[in-house]
This record gives structure tokens, sequence and C-alpha cells, in this order.
């Protein structure tokens, strides 16, 4: 999957350096990929149907 170059204002940095914090994350990009995890959770849980897993998909 390609990566993504997000640019933040100093509001938004500051506020993901709470969460980070927060969590105990080593990194901004890493809270960015917890964030885009905890939404993707967020909406799996509302798919009807049994309790989805997200699975990690490897190409060969």
């Amino acid at each position: 999957m390609p990566d993504q170059t997000l640019t933040f204002t100093p509001e938004q940095l500051e506020l993901l350096e709470q969460v980070r914090r927060q969590q105990g994350l080593e990194s901004i990009q890493q809270v960015a990929e917890w964030l885009a995890k905890q939404a993707l959770r967020k909406h799996a849980d509302r798919v009807p149907g049994r309790s989805r897993a997200l699975v990690l998909v490897k190409r060969e």
C-alpha cells in the first residue's frame, strides 16, 4: 500500500502529540495509524452480522 503524506496545522500537531503521550506511542506516524485503525474498528462494528475482525491481507 502506498504511503500517504499528511500535512497538519500546529494546533493539530499539538493534539496529535497529546494523543501520542496518552497512548504511549513513539511517533506522530504511529498516532496517525492508531487513529485510522480506531476509526476502522468503529465503523466495522456498525456492519450488520457477526463481529468483524480486521486482518492484514498480504499480497504475493
